[in-house]
Order: C-alpha cells, then structure tokens, then sequence
C-alpha cells in the first residue's frame, strides 16, 4: 500500500475536478480524498497500489473536461491505510 499527497494547480476549482477525480480514484481502486485550498489549488490524499497512483498522477495533469493543469505536486507518504472510500471533502480536515 503506498499513499501521497498531491497538490493540482491551474483552473482546477469551479470545473467539477474534485468530482471527476474521486470518480477517476474509485475506478483505480484508490482511496482518499480531495478538497479545494484557499489558495486556489486542488489537495488530494490518495492510497492505494502503486501503479493505480502513477495512473492517478497522469490523469491529475489531464483533470477534468473543462481544468487548465499547470502543475502537480507529489509528496510520497508514510503510514497505513487510513481511508475506506475516496471522498470529495470542504477541507484536507472534513
């Protein structure tokens, strides 16, 4: 089990990417979660297989239909599983 932290920049808030992206991480069989940050930027957790997040991770660049991805930041991360679904949250805390 492998899980990272990723940070989506760009127009990725108001373009349905949150919703798009727990869908893209459930059909990877990933779980996490992902929340809109004040600074405009798009946060996600996602565990899972560590193929399944480098197929996440090349999505995220594409995002959904109407995102401008201008970078994807990744942070590898220690630890066990920590959640059962991947979940659209208000805040990294929800």
């Amino acid at each position: 089990m492998s899980r990272a932290r990723f940070i989506v920049r760009g127009l990725v808030q108001g373009v349905n990417f949150r919703s798009t992206a727990a869908d893209q991480a459930g059909r990877l069989g990933l779980t996490g979660r992902v929340w809109n940050r004040p600074d405009g930027a798009v946060g996600l957790v996602a565990e899972g297989d560590a193929a399944a997040l480098a197929s996440f991770e090349h999505w995220l660049w594409r995002g959904s239909r109407s995102a401008e991805v201008d970078a994807v930041e990744r942070a590898d991360v220690e630890g066990g599983p920590r959640y059962t679904s991947f979940e659209v949250s208000w805040s990294p805390a929800d």
